[in-house]
């Protein structure tokens, strides 16, 4: 059966916007949007973990990418995604379920505003421990080695960044590609 799932990769650090825009994309787009914070949280709510999780919620959110992405689903897998094995799974979800992948880091390029979003954002996921500017500053966070779309929310509403970026996926694939050519 073939199918027009795509693998969509959303990373960046806390606060730039990332759930946000994985949210209104999967509406807009009818995917699945796969959270690795819900994971987690769900893992210490357990009793199996404790925070900080580790490699847990990845390898989970690993298995549940690539058996969407089997169902021909579109998967929106949203996570920091700080290292370069994290980017390197998330993709092999990708190419073992025969699909596309995009990887999209999602930045704030303006640091008082990225600060703000920070320091007054609330829990959405209860129980969940959000870290300060401090600790989002110090985090260990590898540069991406591949091509990627780089999407800056600075100064941007919610439903601009969503449009930038359905126009840089647009700009990536023509309609005789087989895949969504209208996102």
């Amino acid at each position: 059966m073939p199918s027009n799932a795509v693998l969509l990769v959303i990373g960046g650090l806390p606060g730039t916007g990332k759930t946000t825009l994985s949210r209104l994309l999967a509406a807009r787009i009818h995917a699945v949007h796969l959270r690795v914070d819900i994971i987690e949280q769900a893992l210490v709510r357990s009793g199996l973990a404790r925070h900080p999780v580790g490699p847990a919620g990845y390898v989970v959110g690993y298995a549940l990418t690539e058996e969407h992405l089997r169902q021909g689903l579109t998967v929106i897998a949203e996570s920091v995604n700080p290292l370069t094995v994290t980017r390197d799974s998330w993709r092999d979800a990708g190419v073992r379920a025969g699909v596309p992948v995009v990887e999209v880091e999602v930045i704030c390029s303006d640091p008082a505003e990225h600060r703000h979003r920070v320091t007054s954002r609330s829990v959405d996921i209860p129980g969940l421990p959000l870290p300060d500017w401090q600790q989002v500053r110090r985090r260990d966070y590898e540069p991406w080695n591949r091509e990627h779309i780089v999407l800056d929310t600075a100064g941007d509403e919610p439903e601009e960044s969503l449009n930038s970026l359905l126009h840089q996926l647009d700009r990536l694939w023509l309609p005789a590609d087989g895949l969504p050519g209208t996102w």
